[in-house]
């Protein structure tokens, strides 16, 4: 386990940073000393660069621009000489049934929530697998648990960022550098208030309306903060999790969604195993 105290200060690179949790995680990281490149699509001066002077390069970064991107990268390291942890945190959200959206809506949930983080995790592997260190974290969501109702292209795109963060923690190991997929529950962001919704059908008015009634009833969020000391711990860690859940809610939630498929498996394990008998291939030469 790492003590800020006891060691260097070390250089992250935090996309989506001008606000919610991006911002969060660059004031913890600069109150404890260490370097941040603060990269967001508008980066507009605040008290942060007056606070913490050289410690804090910030870059104005549209993540859907894989050139934009590589130049973003190139010139952090150029700026810092290395990097340490890149926290993947920049994306959208927006509502709708499944049949509701139109091609550019669905493409635009994946190009930032999924080619986003790729694009960067490709542009920092190679300082990283060099240096034979570092540490990529992935931003994903409680939306990635499961699919529902409204959110369902959301939780796509996060379970896409998984599908592919999963293949790049086992590929990355071996190279020293380590990836983490973070979960969080609900924080109070302007992701809500920033998202974009489908035109509604008339066909899901009901299903709307019960939706409409059960976000009445309210759900309570968190402080970012918490979210960013959850961060520093992770990244302080000698083994970190591939996966950490943040929350209460999505702590319990993601036990109660893992024991009902648990539950749904072994009641068609039959099925499932009379869908597998081996036999030799056919047609080729004896």
């Amino acid at each position: 386990m790492r003590t800020p105290a006891s060691d260097s200060p070390r250089t992250w690179f935090i996309t989506g940073a001008s606000r919610g949790l991006g911002r969060a995680f660059t004031t913890a990281a600069l109150e404890r000393g260490d370097q941040v490149v603060a990269a967001a699509r508008s980066i507009v001066p605040d008290d942060l660069t007056g606070r913490h002077g050289d410690r804090l390069l910030t870059l104005p970064l549209d993540v859907t621009d894989r050139a934009a991107v590589v130049t973003a990268v190139t010139t952090a390291i150029e700026h810092f000489g290395r990097l340490d942890i890149v926290v993947n945190n920049a994306g959208t959200m927006s509502l709708g049934m499944i049949e509701e959206f139109t091609e550019a809506e669905a493409r635009n949930q994946f190009e930032v929530n999924l080619f986003g983080a790729l694009w960067v995790s490709q542009a920092v592997l190679p300082h990283l697998r060099a240096r034979g260190a570092g540490h990529i974290v992935q931003i994903s969501s409680i939306a990635a648990l499961g699919g529902f109702p409204s959110t369902g292209m959301y939780s796509a795109s996060k379970f896409a960022l998984e599908g592919m963060s999963e293949a790049l923690a086992m590929e990355a190991a071996a190279f020293g550098v380590k990836v983490s997929i973070v979960q969080p529950g609900g924080y109070w962001t302007d992701l809500y208030t920033s998202m974009t919704s489908t035109s509604p059908s008339e066909a899901y008015a009901t299903l709307r309306s019960e939706l409409e009634r059960q976000w009445a009833a309210g759900s309570i969020d968190s402080e970012p903060r918490l979210a960013a000391a959850a961060l520093l711990k992770l990244v302080d860690s000698d083994d970190p999790p591939l996966r950490l859940l943040l929350g209460s809610m999505v702590y319990d939630l993601a036990f109660d969604i893992s024991r009902r498929r648990m539950e749904t498996w072994a009641g068609w394990e039959q099925v499932s195993r009379a869908a597998e008998h081996a036999v030799p291939a056919t047609g080729g030469a004896h």
